[in-house]
C-alpha cells in the first residue's frame, strides 16, 4: 500500500473532465451511489446473521409447519411445486417469523426488533473492521475474501455426490438461446457485474488510490476479472447441484424450484440445507460464508464515503470530531439509521425498491457517464499515453478499442434498452403503488442528479459564448507534458498525478 492520499475521487474526475468547479458531477454521484448502497445492503447481513444463529440447534427451524408462524396458514414441508395455494415450510420461516412480512410496502407494521439488533450487531462489526482505515480493512479482507472459497469448495464435494445433483449442473451449464434476444437479461446481467466487481461504485478508485505509481494495473484488472467470473460460476455449480438434489427429493423440475433474488440464498438454500447430511455443519458454515462475502461488500461502498468526506472536509470536519475514527463511526451510525425502515415488518417492500432504483437503474446511468467522461472526453490517447508512463508501454490496440468504441457502445445499447422496456419494481406477485414508484425514481435521481447539476454548475462558470462555455467544459486540464505526472516527481508533498493515474486505471 502507499500513502494515504488527500486527492478524492471527486477530484480526480474533476482534474479528468473539466476546467473548473469545486465538484465534479460524476464524481459526486459516484459517493452519493455508493451511501445510498449502503444504507440497506446491510440488511442482508441482519438476515445472514439471523439464520446463521438459528442454525445452531438440533433441527433448523425452517423444515417445520409445526410452528407459531405457521398457524392457519397452508404450509408445505417441502416445495410446494404447482400447488400453488400452498407454501413451503422455509418459505413461511423467511416471510412470517424473519420478516413477518405485511401485506404491502404501505402497512409498515412496526419495527422488527430482533431485526433490529442484528442489523446493530452487524454495522458494529462493519465499524470494527475499518475504523483504523485501509490498513485494518486489508487485513481483515484477507480473511473474508479468502475463507468463503474453503467453503464452497467443500459444498461443492458435498453436492456433486447427492442424487440428482448432475440434472441441477445440467440445467445451469445448458443454455437457453432465447434469453439472449432479452434485454432484461442483458440489464441484469450488467447491473450484476457492476455489483460483483464494483464497477461505477467507486470503491475500485477509492481503493485504487493507495497503489505505487508503477503498479501492475493489467495484472490487477486480470486477477480482478477472472477471479470473479471464477466465483460466481463456482457458485452456480455449489447452488445448483443442490437445487437439483431438491428437485430429485421433491420429484420436481429444477426450474421449479430454482429463483432470484433473496429468495434464493434465504428460502432454497435453507431448505436444501435442511435436507443435507451433516446439516448441523453446513448450514452455520454457509451463513457464515454469506456474512463474509457480504462484508467485503460493505467494507467498500462506506469505505468511498468515508474517504470523500476526509478528503473535502477533513480539516472542518476534524476541528469538531478531533479524531477519524469518529468520522467513521459517524457515518456508520447515519447508514445504520437510514436502514432502519428496511427492519420494519414492511421492510422487504423497501428493500427490494431500493435495490431495483439504486443497484439497476441509477449504477447503468452512472457507468454510462463515467465510461464517456474517461474514453471519449478524457479520451484514449492521453489514458494511453498516462498507462505508457505508469507501465513502461503503451497498451495495445485491443484495450484501445474497448476504451474507445466497444465500452461505451455496449453500456449505452444496455442504457437505451433499459430505458425502453422499463419494467417497474416487483417482489414476488405485489405491484408497488404509484406513489412508490415515485419514491423509486426520487431514490434513483438523488445519485444521477448530480451529473446535469455538476455541468450546468461548469458552464455557469465558464466564459464566452454557449459554445465556448460548452468546449471548455469539456476540455481537461491535465497537462501530460506537466513534470508533476513523471513518475520521479512522485511524493508525498504531490499526490495527484497518483490518485489520477490509479483513478483512470
Amino acid at each position: 500500500m502507499g500513502p494515504s492520499l488527500d486527492l478524492s475521487l471527486i477530484s480526480s474526475w474533476l482534474m479528468l473532465c473539466a476546467k473548473q468547479g469545486p465538484k465534479a458531477g460524476v464524481g459526486l454521484a459516484t459517493v452519493v451511489i455508493s451511501f445510498v448502497f449502503s444504507t440497506y445492503y446491510n440488511v442482508l447481513m441482519s438476515w445472514a446473521l439471523y439464520y446463521l444463529f438459528n442454525s445452531f440447534g438440533a433441527t433448523l427451524p425452517w423444515t417445520s409447519c409445526n410452528n407459531t408462524w405457521n398457524a392457519g396458514r397452508n404450509c408445505s414441508s417441502g416445495f410446494a411445486g404447482n400447488n400453488t395455494h400452498m407454501q413451503s415450510a422455509s418459505q413461511q420461516f423467511f416471510d412470517h417469523r424473519l420478516l413477518e412480512k405485511t401485506s404491502g410496502i404501505e402497512k409498515a407494521g412496526g419495527l422488527r426488533w430482533e431485526l433490529f439488533g442484528y442489523l446493530l450487531a452487524a454495522w458494529v462489526v462493519v465499524y470494527l473492521c475499518i475504523f483504523k482505515g485501509v490498513k485494518s480493512t486489508g487485513k481483515v479482507v484477507y480473511f473474508t475474501a479468502v475463507f468463503p472459497y474453503f467453503i464452497l469448495f467443500a459444498l461443492l464435494i458435498n453436492n456433486v455426490q447427492l442424487p440428482g445433483a448432475k440434472n441441477g449442473i445440467l440445467y445451469f451449464v445448458t443454455p437457453v438461446w432465447s434469453k439472449l434476444f432479452e434485454v432484461k437479461v442483458w440489464v441484469n446481467a450488467a447491473a450484476q457485474v457492476f455489483n460483483s466487481i464494483g464497477i461505477a461504485f467507486g470503491s475500485m478508485v477509492s481503493m485504487s488510490s493507495y497503489n505505487k505509481f508503477n503498479n501492475n494495473i493489467l495484472r490487477d484488472a486480470l486477477i480482478v476479472s477472472f477471479t470473479n467470473s471464477f466465483t460466481s460460476i463456482l457458485a452456480g455449480f455449489v447452488i445448483f447441484s443442490a437445487i437439483g438434489y431438491m428437485a430429485h427429493i421433491h420429484n420436481l423440475p429444477v426450474d421449479n424450484i430454482a429463483t432470484d433474488g433473496p429468495g434464493l440464498v434465504f428460502v432454497v438454500y435453507p431448505e436444501v440445507l435442511s435436507t443435507m447430511p451433516l446439516f448441523q455443519l453446513w448450514a452455520p458454515l454457509f451463513f457464515f460464508m454469506l456474512l463474509c462475502l457480504g462484508l467485503d461488500s460493505q467494507f467498500a461502498t462506506v469505505e468511498v464515503a468515508i474517504t470523500f468526506i476526509k478528503d473535502e472536509f477533513g480539516p472542518q470536519v476534524l476541528r469538531f470530531l478531533k479524531r477519524e475514527e469518529l468520522l467513521t463511526l459517524l457515518v456508520c451510525m447515519v447508514c445504520f439509521v437510514l436502514g432502519i425502515p428496511h427492519v420494519t415488518k414492511g421492510g422487504i417492500y423497501v428493500f427490494q425498491l431500493m435495490d431495483h432504483y439504486t443497484a439497476v437503474v441509477s449504477l447503468v446511468f452512472l457507468a454510462f457517464f463515467e465510461v464517456v467522461a474517461v474514453c471519449w472526453i478524457f479520451g484514449v490517447p492521453r489514458i494511453a499515453l498516462m498507462i505508457k508512463r505508469m507501465q513502461g508501454q503503451t497498451p495495445n490496440i485491443y484495450f484501445r478499442l474497448c476504451w474507445l468504441v466497444l465500452c461505451p457502445m455496449l453500456v449505452l445499447c444496455i442504457l437505451t434498452s433499459s430505458i425502453a422496456q422499463y419494467s417497474p419494481a416487483r417482489y414476488g406477485t405485489y405491484t408497488y403503488p404509484l406513489w412508490a414508484e415515485w419514491v423509486g425514481w426520487g431514490v434513483s435521481l438523488v445519485s444521477i442528479v448530480w451529473i446535469p447539476l455538476g455541468a450546468i454548475q461548469e458552464m455557469y462558470n465558464n466564459k464566452g459564448s454557449f459554445l465556448q462555455r460548452l468546449k471548455t467544459a469539456m476540455t481537461s486540464t491535465v497537462d501530460l507534458d506537466a513534470e508533476d505526472f513523471l513518475p520521479e516527481k512522485q511524493n508525498l508533498d504531490n499526490p495527484a498525478s497518483e490518485t489520477l493515474f490509479t483513478s483512470v486505471a
